[in-house]
């Protein structure tokens, strides 16, 4: 579906006020009731010649005053996931669907052994309703969040320990990558 002249001014307002793909496609669903995948607004944008603000500005690694404090580690959840209907309503759109997608336009390639320390587990029992599977992730800076893939194999964050917490790159790729070795070893 094509969005009017007007919609596409808003998109525009949106992206010139700081908002990443994911919001923006997130407000074109609930403001124009128009369904986007992650791709189709990556496209828009591309098409209507915006460019994204980087959320985290670059720090200078010749300057080792200006690098930010670590940040405290959370701590680990525990193994078994007790998933709720309530905790997941609705299965949560924080995560792209085409995260990998993302990831390979960035020009990341396979990580190399030790890159990252990611630990995926998938639940035995998923009890969310429309989920395929669920599990927890534990991101190498100590980040946890309960995660779930829905019915058409989209992966989605039901809670993160950290709010508007996002990922380096190295973490989203080996989430990916766990998690499909995960599935696939669990018949997915």
């Amino acid at each position: 579906m094509s969005l009017t002249p007007e919609q596409k001014l808003s998109v525009s307002s949106w992206v010139a006020a700081g908002d990443n793909l994911s919001a923006v496609q997130k407000k074109i669903t609930e403001q124009f009731k128009v369904s986007m995948t992650y791709r189709d607004v990556r496209f828009l944008v591309d098409d209507l010649n915006l460019e994204l603000k980087d959320p985290a500005p670059k720090v200078d690694a010749s300057d080792v005053s200006k690098t930010p404090p670590p940040v405290a580690k959370a701590p680990r959840p525990s193994a078994q996931h007790a998933g709720t209907a309530d905790a997941a309503a609705e299965l949560p759109t924080d995560l792209p669907a085409d995260a990998e997608a993302e990831l390979a336009d960035e020009g990341i390639d396979d990580l190399p052994p030790g890159a990252s320390s990611v630990s995926v587990e998938v639940d035995k029992v998923t009890l969310i309703p429309g989920a395929l599977a669920a599990g927890t992730v534990t991101f190498s800076d100590g980040v946890t969040g309960k995660w779930v893939i829905d019915q058409q194999y989209r992966p989605g964050f039901t809670e993160i320990s950290q709010p508007r917490y996002r990922p380096t790159p190295a973490d989203s790729q080996a989430f990916m990558q766990q998690l499909s070795a995960q599935l696939q070893k669990r018949g997915f």
